[in-house]
């Protein structure tokens, strides 16, 4: 029986692509989704991205109580959004946080991220890659 995971990303990572590829390179998402769901074939992946903060906490709220996990890349909210770290620390499934790009290598302002200490872990500075890494961590348990 497969498990369903859910990814979720926050603003801007509709761009990916296009949005300063030097960066965050120059594969959209769904691109990148298909060879998640290759990878982990006996899976089933959920994705969902919103720039609307009370989407992305609707969203977790959803699938937060029968997700096997949710991998959460909240891009600017990591930094700002106290409503999305309590509906990460209200809800069941285990949360792993993953940036793209190093959050600790960046401006100082990224350095601090209000979702980790709710957070199973952390995962950043792997590009895309980082994605599949959190699935692997959600698998392990």
């Amino acid at each position: 029986m497969s498990r369903t995971f859910h990814i979720v990303n926050g603003p801007n990572l509709n761009l990916l692509g296009k949005r300063e590829p030097e960066k965050y390179g120059h594969a959209s998402f769904e691109e990148y989704l298909e060879s998640l769901r290759v990878e982990f074939s006996d899976e089933r992946i959920e994705c969902f991205q919103s720039n609307v903060e009370g989407e992305l906490i609707n969203y977790l709220q959803s699938v937060g109580f029968e997700s096997a996990g949710i991998v959460l890349n909240a891009g600017g909210y990591t930094h700002t959004s106290v409503a999305l770290r309590d509906a990460v620390a209200a809800i069941d499934s285990p949360v792993v946080e993953v940036h793209i790009t190093n959050i600790h290598a960046r401006e100082e302002f990224r350095h601090v991220s209000l979702l980790s200490p709710v957070c199973r872990a952390v995962i950043c500075g792997l590009g895309l890659e980082g994605y599949s890494a959190a699935v692997r961590a959600l698998l392990r348990g």
